[in-house]
């Protein structure tokens, strides 16, 4: 963490495979909440970066499901910060699948990259972090 404090614009940035143990729905669908943890992943470590400390997640708003994540995709959660008070920082968070399988009976391991990356959920966030040690320096 650097003494400057928050800086808007920072970006941290989660690729993770989703295994088909999160399969949830038919057609191998898995559930929004999936996103929101990873959400809450990405959220984590921004507040370390920029104050030190875990933070908490304080709430969400406009929450989007745009397009569905399936078992053995390879998604990206991104956070942005976007504004910061004196505890609380804003996120945008975007969730995007970068890769997807495609598997058949002759080639059932086969994927694909995806071309652009295909939007699958959005919001914005709030987290908070301790007053005391928000701007400290290590």
């Amino acid at each position: 963490m650097s003494g400057e404090g928050p800086v808007i614009g920072t970006r941290v940035v989660h690729r993770r495979y989703v295994p088909h143990s999160h399969a949830h729905y038919a057609g191998s669908l898995v559930d929004g909440a999936y996103g929101l943890g990873l959400f809450g992943d990405v959220a984590t470590e921004m507040c370390i970066r920029t104050d030190g400390d875990e933070g908490l997640f304080a709430g969400y708003a406009d929450v989007r499901f745009l397009a569905p994540v399936r078992a053995g995709d390879v998604v990206e959660a991104t956070a942005e910060l976007v504004a910061v008070g004196t505890r609380s920082r804003t996120l945008e968070l975007a969730l995007r699948v970068v890769a997807r399988g495609c598997g058949s009976a002759a080639q059932p391991g086969a994927a694909e990259v995806l071309e652009p990356p295909l939007l699958a959920t959005t919001a914005r966030g709030t987290v908070v972090v301790p007053g005391a040690i928000a701007h400290a320096t290590g």
